[in-house]
């Protein structure tokens, strides 16, 4: 697949120490829908660990982390026909690195406000197995490669 015509992005899975994961409810977004990871694009020239951890920092507030893991490849996603044009940006889709980081801090880090205009504004611990169901469905193959490849790492739901 020519990935050329997809925007660089990075996406990230943060795991509760006791392997749940962290889950953010996008602002103005209605329900059902409406949860997922922090996600953001990647500055020309930047690293893509350090772009994972300022997105991360700027959704979340979230610093205290240690990194457990990233998918080797891409994994990409279509923009559908309706997304807006301030979305798309004339690329066809989205083409993202995950990473997998391991929470080591308080909660009391977690500042949804902390910059720019939130992303999220609500979150809460969940199991990674029930994130495709509730991304939009047009993520939902990429949520599930990435629940594939970071399911080592993940709690099982009771």
């Amino acid at each position: 697949m020519d990935l050329s015509a997809y925007r660089p992005n990075v996406g990230v899975v943060l795991f509760h120490p006791d392997g749940r994961v962290w889950l953010g409810r996008r602002a103005a977004t209605p329900p059902p829908h409406n949860w997922q990871f922090p996600q953001g694009g990647v500055d020309a020239g930047e690293d893509l660990e350090a772009a994972a951890r300022r997105e991360l920092e700027e959704e979340t507030g979230a610093r205290s982390v240690t990194l457990l893991g990233r998918t080797d490849d891409w994994i990409a996603y279509d923009f559908p026909p309706d997304a807006p044009a301030h979305r798309s940006r004339n690329f066809k889709g989205q083409k993202q690195v995950w990473f997998a980081f391991r929470f080591e801090g308080q909660e009391r880090e977690f500042d949804l406000t902390a910059h720019h205009e939130p992303e999220f504004d609500a979150w809460r611990w969940g199991y990674l197995a029930e994130a495709p169901e509730l991304i939009v469905p047009f993520k939902r193959p990429a949520y599930e490669a990435v629940a594939k490849a970071f399911a080592a790492f993940a709690a099982k739901p009771a």
